[in-house]
C-alpha cells in the first residue's frame, strides 16, 4: 500500500469562493480508479503555513503509477494546482 500525502497553501483568501471552487473540484481526484480513501484535511497545527492536506491511498505502484498519468489527475495540475497553490509539501508513505 502507499498512502501519497500533499500538504498545501492556496493562493486565495481563507473562506473565498475561489477557495471554495478548488475543494470541490479536487473530489475529482477521488473518481479516479486506482485511488482509495481520499481525504481533504484542514490542516490545525501552528507550527507551518499549510492550510489544507490531501491524503488518498493506492493498492501498490502501478495503481499510483496510473493515477499520476490519469487524464483527470494531469488536468486537475495543470488546470487548479500549478495556477492557484502557493506553497506544497508531499509525501509518500508506504508501511514498514
Amino acid at each position: 500500500m502507499i498512502r501519497h500525502t500533499v500538504a498545501f497553501r492556496l493562493k486565495h483568501a481563507a473562506g473565498s469562493a475561489e477557495e471554495a471552487s478548488f475543494l470541490k473540484d479536487a473530489l475529482v481526484l477521488k473518481k479516479i480508479p486506482s485511488v482509495r480513501n481520499f481525504e481533504q484535511l484542514r490542516q490545525t497545527s501552528p507550527k507551518n503555513d499549510f492550510t489544507f492536506g490531501f491524503s488518498m491511498e493506492f493498492d501498490d505502484q502501478s495503481g499510483y503509477d496510473a493515477y499520476n498519468v490519469h487524464p483527470d489527475h494531469v488536468a486537475f495540475v495543470r488546470d487548479r494546482w500549478l495556477p492557484e497553490v502557493a506553497a506544497f509539501l508531499e509525501i509518500d508513505y508506504t508501511e514498514l
